[in-house]
């Protein structure tokens, strides 16, 4: 597809400051510029690049001011970062398919199949399954029976929800993630042995939610493991089940919520968190990557790091002191040997 830079910045509401004639057909990051390239400036560290790229034009923010001379074109619109966030839903849509059924997909009597969804190949459709208007449903994938999906749901290949499961309107699901799986459940015996603990609920996944690649969330053993609205994850993440995650509470990779714990909303979780099962974390809180979380967290908006989990403004002061242990433990030994030589 091509544009001009008119009418792109007409799209946009924005104000052009360059040749509003040239052309753009693609879009790159502002350090990897080429012609014919829009990009953006939003992040302030990325400034210096603008006055090099190859990019055609780049979009900032209104209040952008250069400070030396620039070659490419500007679009000055409100957020350069959501505006070129928009682009992207506007014109990314590569993969997807036609509404239909392909032929190879198996799709139970009595499962109920929306006309202007796509299904595509050697995906199967559990008995008794619903899906909505206009969702995309890509090769392999695998629905089990009951399961409930709502409309202009996109779930790529591989994806695997298990009986009885429920996911909302606008929800994205990559490969690979699993929804649904028996909740880590086991009861100890008298011989050191373990008897599984069947595990009876589902998973309920409300609208606007997005989860990332391999992903697992797994089943209640009773009632339902809940990932709210807008909830983001990303790739690798683990869900127990009885887990409940509150609304645009975002988790990046590697990260595990062991049984029964309660995220509240608005939360940001770094890579490689652990939370402990059977706690509460407030709303808003923020933690670390690779922070270790034992018990409940009471306060909201908080932020906090290390393992176990402090306060983050203890835990970078404690970073210093720690940095600082060898230095300390050879004046240590140094002011012993002194003593000993005083004695």
């Amino acid at each position: 597809m091509q544009i001009s830079v008119k009418e792109l910045s007409k799209l946009l509401q924005g104000e052009v400051i360059g040749d509003e004639n040239a052309l753009l057909h693609t879009v790159a990051k502002i350090e990897e510029g080429q012609p014919g390239a829009l990009s953006f400036l939003a992040n302030p560290k990325y400034e210096p690049h603008i006055y090099t790229t190859q990019s055609t034009a780049v979009l900032v923010n209104r209040s952008f001011i250069p400070e030396s001379a620039i070659t490419t074109t500007l679009i000055k619109v409100d957020d350069a970062y959501q505006a070129f966030t928009f682009l992207l839903e506007q014109f990314a849509n590569v993969g997807k398919g036609t509404a239909g059924v392909d032929k190879s997909a198996v799709v139970e009597v009595n499962a109920k199949v929306h006309s202007s969804t796509f299904v595509g190949a050697l995906t199967y459709i559990g008995q008794e399954a619903e899906i909505g208007e206009k969702c995309q449903i890509h090769p392999q994938v695998y629905i089990g029976a009951g399961v409930k999906i709502g409309n202009n749901v996109t779930l790529y290949p591989g994806v695997k929800i298990y009986h009885l499961c429920t996911i909302g309107d606008n929800c994205i699901v990559h490969a690979g993630a699993v929804i649904g799986s028996d909740g880590f459940g086991f009861a100890p015996l008298p011989d050191r042995s373990y008897k599984k603990i069947p595990q009876t609920g589902n998973v309920i996944v409300e609208a606007d939610v997005e989860i990332g690649a391999n992903c697992t969330i797994d089943r209640a053993t009773m009632g339902s493991t809940v990932i709210k609205k807008g909830a983001k994850l990303d790739n690798l993440v683990q869900v127990a089940h009885n887990v409940e995650i509150g609304e645009h509470t975002v988790i990046a990779s590697q990260s595990g919520i062991a049984g029964s714990t309660k995220i509240g909303k608005y939360c940001v979780i770094g890579g490689q968190v652990g939370f402990a099962g059977h706690i509460t974390i407030a709303d808003g809180s923020q933690f670390g990557a690779q922070s270790g979380i034992g018990g409940n967290i009471t306060q909201t908006n908080g932020k906090w790091f290390g393992s176990p989990a402090i306060e983050l403004r203890q835990a970078l002061k404690a970073g210093v002191v720690y940095r600082k242990l060898p230095e300390l433990e050879k004046r240590v030994q140094e002011l012993e040997k002194l003593l000993k030589e005083i004695k």
